[in-house]
């Protein structure tokens, strides 16, 4: 019984991020995530305290369906550590979070509900500043060139990348953006030259 409920409680925070991506916050109530998930109505209202729980639960449940399979991280963990490989990473991460986005739309929506709900903004803060430290520790330990900085930097060009393919996917072309992707990756790896 304990599986079958953790299923549906999974199958219930799915169908919340789907309504966060469709409808928006204010679409998000019990009755669309049971209509969303295929339970009986009143279901949610049985898992979810109440409507800032389902929010928090969506945020996290985001960033759990983002990170990569066992098979990407080991492949990636044995290439090499030179630009055009990070420059590849990069442009398959932004290709991962794309192929979710209705999960990336989502948190676009509760990163503005946030804005007024201290609850779900401190749930929201600290797993992205656990995701990015979590980023910045693997790429000291990879070996791929460029520092924390250039991490970060990396972090906040690629998330609006992400945000103008998702929402208006005819200002760039595929091809712009993963050369996009490829400049970025250059440009923040590559240190500048002392000054004499």
């Amino acid at each position: 019984m304990v599986r079958r409920n953790e299923e549906r409680r999974a199958a219930l925070v799915d169908g919340a991020i789907e309504v966060l991506a469709r409808e928006g916050a204010r679409g998000l109530t019990f009755r669309a995530v049971d209509t969303e998930a295929g339970v009986p109505a009143g279901t949610a209202s049985n898992y979810f305290a109440n409507r800032d729980h389902l929010l928090t639960q969506a945020g996290a449940r985001v960033y759990e369906r983002l990170q990569p399979d066992e098979a990407t991280i080991a492949r990636q963990r044995a290439s090499t550590g030179d630009r055009e490989t990070y420059a590849v990473l990069m442009r398959e991460l932004v290709g991962r979070i794309s192929d979710f986005r209705t999960g990336y739309l989502a948190l676009l929506e509760l990163r503005l509900e946030a804005t007024r709900r201290p609850q779900l903004r401190a749930v929201l803060t600290e797993q992205v500043r656990a995701d990015l430290e979590a980023n910045v520790a693997y790429h000291e330990e990879s070996g791929l060139p460029g520092d924390a900085t250039a991490v970060q930097l990396l972090y906040l060009t690629l998330n609006w990348l992400i945000v103008e393919q998702l929402t208006l996917p005819d200002v760039l072309s595929e091809a712009e953006r993963e050369r996009l992707v490829t400049a970025a990756v250059e440009r923040m790896t590559t240190s500048p030259p002392h000054a004499g």
